[in-house]
């Protein structure tokens, strides 16, 4: 037990992940302030950093890892909204603050340009490290700045330096994203709600439910990878406690019992039939912590 409560030790992470599953970590902290984060960043030292957010887009490989795990909450949650004098708005959201939860915020205040986000399980700060995006639109649509912790400095990064690309940007391991400034408009509070329920509306009907990360890989350029997947017949693929969703081949979905390994496997091996098929390797959306494969 530690005399600290921000941070736990031979911490579990499946339960700080969508899937439920994975190994333990060195360190558990959670920071609610950047005085919090001033007085952790030492421990940054000791251990590889992994930034956990929602964990709706990661797989810890089973097995102990000797990281520091770290969760953004408190004034990370935050989100604020100021009118700029030529007619945009400038809302600042904090990197612990999940997606659709600031998607339906800001459609109920008539600010248009972030619905998409509704339809995408992670927070803010995975979504900057990944440019996440949906429905037509992405982060680098709206963000112009982000402030993070990096080597040890607090700093805010203009977006061009973010470098932005399908789910990438210049984001760093082991920088902490904290918030990001994005610019928006306004407009139509009724449109904006109705948009936030198609959405919703659309990800029920094509995405499963169950213990899952969303999308587990990339689209290949002018190409789907759940369509690859489905025709390489992916669909219902499974290894241990892990298959792949029969209503959309990019998705894994994990059974109780089942292990990371077993999600692992499965992902694998849908590289393999498709590669097979088309030879073209799918590349991982999902990010993979302590695997061989992880770079």
């Amino acid at each position: 037990m530690s005399a600290d409560p921000r941070l736990r030790f031979d911490e579990p992470m499946g339960p700080h992940t969508t899937y439920r599953v994975g190994g333990t970590v060195a360190v558990f902290a959670t920071a609610a302030s950047e005085q919090d984060l001033t007085e952790l960043a030492p421990l940054f030292n000791e251990w590889p950093l992994l930034v956990v957010g929602n964990g709706s887009n990661l797989l810890v490989a089973d097995g102990h890892h000797n990281l520091v795990a770290l969760h953004l909450t408190g004034d990370f949650d935050d989100l604020q909204i100021v009118d700029a004098l030529d007619g945009t708005v400038e809302v600042t959201i904090g990197a612990g603050l999940s997606l659709p939860v600031a998607a339906r915020r800001l459609a109920a205040e008539g600010i248009r340009g972030f619905e998409w986000a509704v339809g995408v399980p992670g927070t803010i700060g995975g979504a900057v490290v990944m440019n996440a995006g949906g429905h037509g639109s992405d982060m680098a649509a709206s963000v112009t700045t982000v402030r993070m912790l990096r080597d040890g400095v607090l700093t805010t990064v203009p977006a061009a330096e973010l470098k932005f690309g399908y789910r990438q940007s210049a984001v760093r391991r082991d920088d902490v994203v904290l918030s990001a400034t994005l610019t928006l408009t306004r407009g139509d509070v009724d449109e904006a709600k109705t948009m936030i329920s198609d959405i919703v509306r659309w990800r029920r009907e094509h995405q499963p439910g169950g213990a899952n990360a969303g999308s587990v890989f990339t689209n290949p350029a002018g190409d789907s990878a759940g369509r690859l997947l489905d025709e390489a017949g992916a669909k219902g693929l499974r290894r241990g406690g892990a298959a792949i969703s029969t209503k959309h081949a990019n998705f894994i979905i994990a059974d109780e019992g089942a292990t990371a390994g077993d999600v692992f496997a499965v992902m694998q091996a849908a590289q393999e039939l498709v590669l097979a098929r088309t030879g073209i390797r799918l590349e991982p959306e999902t990010r993979l912590v302590g695997f061989e494969e992880d770079a």
